[in-house]
């Protein structure tokens, strides 16, 4: 716990990349004129969860008004809400919504990270930035290893990105490496890797990606996890 504890404490601090540097600070002190009130975050955004999680959730990279406003990730914006509710509808949150990293809201075996904890201009890291990241979240796989069953990979982007540090922190990744897919599964040495589309707002308001699609990637992980979970219908379609 407290080495999963000193990682996130280093990635809150990290300078690495001048260019996510420049972007977060210059959003956190211009700000959206919804958030006008708000002390912005500003930072890396580490990881959120326990630290014995079974289940690991990668998303891309925190948005420059939700995670980096907030300090949590997928706190504060639409796509939060959407994985949020999901994760709360399978039994595996203890409230439905994200709203702050203070409003106790508990994940339950769950943990969620990003291959890149700054907010990058348009939601697009580059692949140098992408690979100065990579070793924070092989660290964080490490330190996972002891409990982690599963991992559903949210997105193309996040599912290319994982893959490589999946062998660098001792998975072995069957080669070629597996083609990103949409309920796409693959056994590693005692772990189970899930693809998902991501829950942008591109792929949720134009239906790509259904709440029920979610929650259905999310029962089969809970369930390759060992976690319980609900099952059945559970919320909107």
């Amino acid at each position: 716990m407290d080495a999963l504890a000193d990682l996130d404490h280093r990635i809150a601090d990290c300078r690495a990349c001048p260019r996510l540097v420049d972007w977060r600070e210059e959003v956190a002190r211009t700000k959206r004129a919804a958030f006008a009130d708000w002390t912005y975050w500003g930072r890396p955004v580490p990881g959120f969860g326990p630290p014995d999680a079974r289940l690991l959730i990668v998303g891309l990279a925190p948005a420059a008004h939700g995670g980096n406003r907030t300090g949590r990730m997928f706190t504060g914006d639409r796509s939060g809400d959407v994985l949020y509710q999901a994760l709360y509808d399978v039994g595996l949150a203890s409230r439905p919504t994200s709203v702050t990293a203070d409003d106790g809201l508990e994940l339950y075996g769950v943990r969620v990270t990003s291959p890149v904890h700054c907010a990058p201009p348009a939601n697009k890291p580059t692949p140098g930035e992408r690979d100065a990241c990579r070793p924070w979240l092989s660290q964080e796989l490490r330190l996972l290893r002891p409990t982690l069953r599963a991992v559903v990979v949210l997105g193309a982007f996040g599912w290319q990105a994982a893959l490589p540090v999946f062998a660098e922190a001792g998975w072995s990744v069957p080669r070629p490496r597996p083609a990103f897919g949409h309920g796409t599964r693959v056994p590693l040495d005692g772990l189970d890797l899930f693809g998902c589309y991501h829950v942008s707002q591109r792929n949720t308001f134009t239906g790509r990606l259904t709440p029920a699609m979610l929650r259905d990637v999310l029962r089969t992980a809970a369930e390759s996890a060992g976690l319980p979970c609900v099952n059945g219908a559970t919320g909107p379609s």
